[in-house]
């Protein structure tokens, strides 16, 4: 524990030869006698380096790419193998594990040791791995890499320590699974055909012993010839022809008969008697033409043969065999043939690969399919085969995350504890019916909830406009609520003007989301500018929504002249930017129309959130809206504020108005502030020809009063006072935009390629929605010239055939790597990319819109050949880069240096490191808060940070966080009391309040993409200091409480994880977590309390992780077991008849053939023994200690003790079946004894 006493101002930061100075605001006077000062600050810090750990968690979702399947019948868990060399083995819900293979290559195929807590793996590089299931995180045993040959496929015989490996050259290998060695025994491909065959018969796509005789081995290759092995003979038994290639074998439980798919579309069923020809050929989707010949139809990739005791007939279920004709408009199938009835299920998504899930693991007994698990590209279903409609169970885990691609994510920690349980009332009447009622066959493993929970939410957005709710307490996850934002808008058609562009595309896609757990205000940002505000109620209404428009465009005219920077270097004349009402000239056709159309009339909403307010930034001159780029919401102001790259917009959602709709420039304010203010438009509430817009027309205040009358009024001339101008301000105008551009010029470390989909490659400013082409949407607003420097050319419009939106680009389908470069040239155009792309800024410059014509190499020659220095000499691309709002926070603070008490402030950020307050004026009173005007204005309080402004956060005096203040919940449909009038209650964090030790003020901290600093308010003194990277920069920056203490967490660029203390901005932890970073983790990467934090690690996963220690510690606790000590299921008792007469009356002992002893050893060359972190010896230990050993053994036992009592059985039999044979003797003998010779 440190204490920090009379931190002096001035004191030297944290960070090499960086020095803490204070950062004075416009407004001049000095600190109350009651304000604190840095000498006052006395903070005890008790977090640590050793309270902090980078661990993962859990992983949610649908498999990325699976490849394969395998599903274990005894401990009833399933694994699914992946194309990047991921595993999941999933239970019972809450049974949930993710592994992978550090090689990252392909698993291709997956087989359970059935009932012994292992897993064996094969993978594309040729690897097979053997992991360890008797833990709660599998771990790798032992891995053999073969060299010479490539792995095709495998097969592992119940209850056999024996592995089967087919090779691409035919020939068959037989691995040890205890040892994982090779065996001396190899069946070679020569020895397998005739040898007068001359072609090759491909490569091994099967292997499968004898239901009958465990001693015969059915060889598949992929030419179509199938041959049966005697093991212990080592000699083949019969081989089969077919014309056609072979994808699948399957047997008959008897084990005199089985059945191949094969790639015209027929399935060959074959009889051990008679294997000359098939004695049977059918083409179950395939019809005989009218000339006699067949249809041509689709391979059939799969088959399985199965027999039930309930019915004669067997089940015939396959994947594929449409015919050509058909399946040009058909979607993939699972045929399902018992008896005559054929059921053909059609699939959404391409099928890898199904499983039929039957009783018992024995193959030589009557199977009883119950369920078929179906694997899909992008699915994951089961079919419940008991029931005639054959319905699909309810999936329990959470699988549809990628139902439409994931665009945003947010993360909720200590919520109020009664939130999941009402959204997951109102979400449980949104559920799907028709399901089967049966249980959740995957049932294996163990779960527990675990001591340490507490109520979690995530939420995510997505490309279709739809919000999903998810409970996500104890490492679970589960669909609590999914809200569609489409349906507040009228449904766009067809050549409906620019609407009609979009129908292709997402319109709705969800870009940012705020969410108030206790008030339970929600707000959504789509990708088409628009803001929607939902409150929740559990009660249905009928209501209109009301909609807000605002023209927040700024033209590129608006710029300063060399000669008007010699005589005004700071601002530009007022009049400029006056506002232009709709109608105007030089308004386009589109002008002020929004890109979507709210339904204009009364709207039935279901319980749930009910949209309630809907705002909108219109097209002007025929240009589309920029995106929102920043977004928060107050309940307990009843203000919302959004932002984008042109200015920023401030809306009373109480009284359906907008406050502000402003420039950026304008934010910074003047000498006196308070004459930008804007009053409330009660009067004309409906009205949008009143929202305003700054533009270069230069209209007088009497005109814009007459046209508009909730217009801004400006000042027709404003007084400039140098003295009075803070420094940063004129620093500010000095070198408006090198603090970004400084940000990529320092971006170092090795350079990688880009790796971009195919519609960005084209046009890689395009990504999600920002109109940032050289032909787009130009974006530049009125700022100042530096003397001595020549003005660049004008900026073009958007040219003729570009439509306004490209298709959202969800944060799922990013596969864009972050540019981790060196100050080399070609390094630029890839980071200033990747850092529009990121933050939704769209950055312009005169020189890259000189030319109509796109040329990439062009564009990045260019974009090199400028000069990047950190100096007030800057080129005109940094001059003309537009500064965008990228971060907005409402709370209690001190809008200037001499106020006495906190009041209501908008903090807010920009893309250049700017940090500004407006101060609110809000009314007390309820009646007087729905009547009264809220007045707001910049009050020219500037501090400046390196890089953009991604965080605000507050803590009080002794170092602990502020809550923003909120209204509790109320609701809006309930049943009105005429004797109890509803009122809003309020519940306010003040700084003054919530401490004791220091008198009023508080710390503000605020973290950019390169620094973060924490301030002293209201003397706005800078007491500390740290430049978190100089390489690279944040992509996000949350303040977060860990360990009963609050820390600032940071996620950079080149994949580094870190912590800082609170309020002296320590480092405590700095790990390289992820040393690939591509744009969709960067986009969808979040903190939340407790030390967690998720993002998507693939377009259909999110991984949850930790960067707590305690919560590392106890995360084996929270975890499921994947496997339960089971008893084996006996194998079933055969009859008189087919325990004499049976194939399987004789023994097999592997271990004789395929042991060293017998079979000799392997060739070294051939394969390579790796073993895995833990041996073989370990693995006992890490099985569950002594209680795992004793139920081991106990089984192990009982197992000795079955063998046992089967031998006796047979025994018994045998003695039976001699005496039998004996009485049957002695009666011929005295039946034939009296006879003569010549009577016999």
């Amino acid at each position: 524990m440190k204490k920090f006493r009379k931190v002096l101002d001035g004191l030297s930061s944290s960070s090499p030869g960086g020095v803490a100075s204070p950062s004075c605001g416009s407004a001049a006077g000095t600190p109350t006698a009651h304000a604190p000062t840095p000498q006052d600050i006395h903070v005890q810090e008790t977090l640590v380096s050793e309270n902090f750990q980078i661990c993962k968690t859990v992983r949610h979702g649908f498999p990325y790419q699976p490849t394969c399947l395998a599903f274990d019948p005894v401990q009833k868990i399933l694994a699914i193998g992946s194309r990047t060399g991921g595993i999941r083995i999933l239970g019972r819900p809450g049974v949930d594990c993710y592994s992978q293979h550090e090689s990252g290559a392909a698993v291709l195929q997956l087989q359970f040791l059935i009932n012994e807590g292992a897993l064996v793996t094969a993978c594309a590089d040729d690897t097979l791995h053997l992991w360890n299931l008797r833990q709660r995180r599998p771990a790798i045993l032992h891995s053999l890499k073969f060299n010479r040959e490539r792995i095709t496929f495998c097969h592992l015989p119940f209850q056999s320590k024996w592995l089967y490996v087919g090779t691409e050259r035919g020939n068959t290998h037989i691995v040890n699974i205890e040892s994982f060695v090779l065996s001396g025994y190899v069946i070679m491909w020569n020895k397998a055909i005739e040898l007068a065959t001359k072609a090759h018969p491909g490569p091994v796509v099967h292997l499968s012993d004898s239901p009958k005789d465990e001693g015969k081995l059915l060889i598949g290759f992929e030419s179509g010839t199938v041959v049966q092995w005697d093991l212990r003979a080592k000699k083949v038994d019969f081989r089969i022809y077919y014309d056609e290639a072979i994808h699948s074998v399957s047997w008959h439980h008897e084990g005199k008969q089985f059945m191949c798919s094969h790639s015209d579309g027929s399935l060959t069923m074959w009889n051990l008697r008679n294997t000359a020809r098939p004695i049977q050929i059918t083409y179950p989707h395939g019809k005989i033409l009218k000339d006699g010949r067949k249809e041509s139809c689709k391979p059939i990739l799969k088959v399985e043969y199965k027999t039930s005791r309930n019915s004669s007939e067997p089940y015939v279920i396959f994947s594929g065999g449409l015919s050509y004709d058909k399946s040009g408009g058909r979607r993939p199938t699972l045929t399902i043939m018992h008896g005559k009835a054929v059921t053909v299920l059609e699939m959404d998504h391409p099928i890898v690969e199904f499983l039929v899930l039957c009783d018992t693991p024995y193959s030589n007994e009557v199977q009883d399919p119950y369920a078929v698990v179906v694997l899909l590209e992008k699915d994951f279903i089961v079919v419940d085969l008991t029931q005639s409609n054959f319905p699909i169970f309810e999936n329990p885990y959470p699988m549809d995350i990628h139902e439409s691609p994931v665009t945003c994510t947010a993360y909720f920690a200590e919520c109020p504890p009664d939130i999941i349980p009402i959204l997951y009332s109102i979400g449980a009447k949104q559920k799907k019916t028709g399901y089967s009622h049966k249980e959740w066959p995957v049932s294996g493993g163990t779960w527990t909830l675990g001591s340490q929970t507490y109520p979690e939410i995530i939420v995510t957005g997505h490309a279709d406009g739809t919000v999903k709710f998810w409970d996500a307490s104890a490492i679970t996850l589960q669909m609590l609520y999914k809200l569609k934002t489409s349906k507040v808008f009228e449904k766009p058609k067809a050549g409906d003007g620019r609407a009609g562009e979009l129908v292709e595309e997402d319109p709705y896609a969800v870009q940012m989301v705020s969410w108030c757990p206790h008030s339970r205000l929600f707000c959504v940002v789509g990708i088409s500018a628009h803001v929607i505000l939902y409150r929740f109620s559990k009660h249905d209404a009928n209501t209109q929504i009301v909609s807000l428009e605002v023209r927040l465009q700024f033209d590129s005219e608006d710029v300063i002249s060399p000669s008007e920077a010699e005589n005004n270097p700071c601002f530009s004349d007022p009049s400029s930017h006056s506002p232009q009402p709709p109608g105007s000239p030089g308004s386009g056709t589109q002008d002020s129309l929004p890109c979507l159309k709210v339904k204009n009339r009364p709207v039935r909403m279901p319980p749930g959130y009910q949209a309630e307010l809907v705002v909108q930034l219109q097209w002007v001159d025929g240009e589309p809206p920029q995106q929102i780029t920043s977004l928060d919401i107050n309940s307990a102001y009843g203000l919302l504020a959004f932002g984008n790259c042109n200015g920023l917009t401030v809306v009373d959602f109480l009284q359906k108005t907008i406050l502000m709709c402003m420039g950026t420039l304008d934010l910074y304010g003047a000498a006196d502030p308070y004459q930008r203010l804007t009053r409330s438009p009660r009067k004309n509430r409906q009205s949008t020809s009143g929202l305003t817009e700054l533009s270069d027309n230069q209209v007088s205040m009497d005109m814009e009063r007459s046209k508009s009358p909730t217009s801004v009024p400006y000042p027709s001339s404003l007084h400039y006072d140098p003295r009075s101008m803070p420094e940063p301000v004129a620093s500010l105008r000095a070198s408006h935009c090198s603090p970004v551009f400084y940000l990529l010029d320092n971006v170092k470390g090795p350079g990688r390629k880009l790796s971009l989909p195919t519609d960005l490659k084209t046009d890689l400013d395009h990504v999600n929605g920002h109109c940032t082409s050289p032909t787009s949407q130009p974006c530049s607003v009125g700022k100042p010239r530096i003397t001595g420097v020549p003005e660049g050319p004008r900026l073009t419009r958007r040219g003729p055939g570009r439509p306004p939106f490209r298709k959202a680009q969800s944060a799922a389908c990013m596969e864009i790597s972050l540019p981790v470069s060196s100050h080399t040239e070609g390094g630029y155009a890839s980071r200033r990319a990747m850092l529009q792309q990121l933050h939704g800024v769209s950055m312009y410059s005169h020189d890259e819109h000189h030319t109509t014509s796109y040329n990439w190499s062009e564009r990045e020659s260019r974009e090199n050949s400028f000069s990047r220095s950190r100096s007030s000499s800057v080129s005109s691309i940094d001059r003309d880069t537009k500064e965008s709002v990228t971060t907005l926070q409402f709370g209690e603070s001190y809008g200037r240096k001499g106020d006495a008490l906190p009041t209501a402030c908008l903090w807010v950020g920009t893309s250049l490191g700017v940090v500004l307050l407006l101060p609110i004026s809000i009314p007390t009173e309820e009646e007087e808060r729905m009547e009264e005007p809220i007045t707001m204005g910049p009050s020219g309080t500037v501090l400046m940070l390196k890089g953009s402004v991604l965080r605000f956060a507050f803590l009080d005096c002794g170092g602990a966080l502020i809550q923003s203040p909120y209204e509790v919940w109320r609701d809006p449909n309930g049943p009105e009391d005429p004797d109890r009038p509803r009122r809003r209650k309020l519940v306010n964090f003040s700084p003054s309040s919530s401490q004791e030790a220091c008198s009023d003020g508080h710390l503000a901290v605020v973290c950019s993409e390169k620094q973060a600093k924490v301030i002293l308010m209201p003397t706005q003194a800078v007491l500390f200091t740290h430049n978190i990277t100089e390489s690279s920069f944040l992509l996000r920056a949350d303040v977060v409480s860990v360990c009963n203490s609050v820390c600032l967490a940071c996620f950079c660029a080149n994949g580094h994880i870190m912590t800082l203390s609170l309020p002296s901005l320590r480092p405590l932890m700095d790990i390289n977590y992820l040393p690939l970073t591509d744009l969709r983790i960067a986009r969808t990467f979040v903190f939340t309390n407790g030390g967690q934090a998720l993002y998507l690690s693939s377009p259909t996963e999110i991984q949850r992780l930790t960067y707590s220690q305690e919560m590392t510690d106890n995360l084996q606790d929270m975890l499921g077991e994947l496997f339960t000590p089971i008893e084996t299921p006996e194998a079933q008792n055969k009859g008189f008849l087919k325990g004499f007469f049976g194939g399987n009356a004789q023994t097999f002992d592997r271990e004789e053939l395929f042991g060293e002893a017998a079979a000799g050893k392997a060739s070294r060359s051939l394969a390579q023994h790796i073993p895995g972190p833990m041996g073989l010896e370990n693995m006992k230990a890490a099985a569950g200690g002594v209680v795992g050993d004793l139920a081991r053994a106990r089984i192990a036992l009982d197992q000795r003790g079955e063998r046992l009592g089967e031998l006796e059985e047979r025994t018994a039999l045998m003695m039976n079946s001699a005496e039998t044979f004996s009485t049957h003797a002695h009666q011929v003998m005295l039946k034939q004894k009296d006879k003569k010779w010549y009577q016999l």
